[in-house]
């Protein structure tokens, strides 16, 4: 199965309320799918993630928006097995787009009991940021995290390290 990796940069934390201003997707072998940003249509601030991600109305005032990318998203979605970052988050805004695709994977989730930081509150492994899983796996920014195509390619790494950890553990069992 086909594999691609997607992120998201948005206007806030709410898939209800907020809108996308940067879509990334990024096949398995590191080809550049869509890297655009997007115009929101109903936002015209968002300080607290402008401070996060730095894009600001300026950088999105000529993008083109949600429903002229959705085709393109679509097609490289389509058929695969869509690794994202915080799956559950980025899908939260994607709803439509990703019912294209095979199955949806969440890197963080599956990272987290490698990594291994257990939370006895929560009765689970620790969930953690893309930062922190991207220097686990050694991998080196090309760019600012916090921009689309930058954290697909973390997530790439950390989706391989995970694969190439399965390997090895399925490996060790057959010994």
């Amino acid at each position: 199965m086909r594999t691609v990796f997607l992120d998201l940069e948005t206007t806030g934390l709410d898939p209800r309320a907020e809108e996308i201003l940067e879509i990334g997707i990024l096949d398995d072998a590191g080809t550049v799918l869509l890297d655009s940003l997007v115009r929101p249509e109903r936002h015209r601030r968002w300080p607290g993630a402008e401070a996060i991600h730095g894009i600001a109305l300026i950088d999105v005032a000529d993008a083109p928006k949600l429903d002229e990318l959705r085709p393109r998203i679509i097609a490289a979605v389509y058929d695969a097995q869509v690794v994202i970052y915080n799956g559950p988050f980025d899908a939260g805004f994607l709803r439509y787009e990703l019912d294209a695709a095979a199955e949806v994977r969440c890197a963080m989730r599956e990272l987290a009991a490698v990594y291994g930081e257990w939370i006895d509150r929560h009765g689970g492994w620790r969930w953690q940021k893309l930062h922190v899983a991207a220097a686990h796996v050694g991998f080196v920014w090309d760019g600012t995290s916090h921009r689309a195509i930058n954290d697909c390619r973390a997530t790439r790494a950390v989706w391989h390290y995970l694969r190439r950890s399965a390997a090895r553990a399925a490996d060790a069992a057959e010994d």
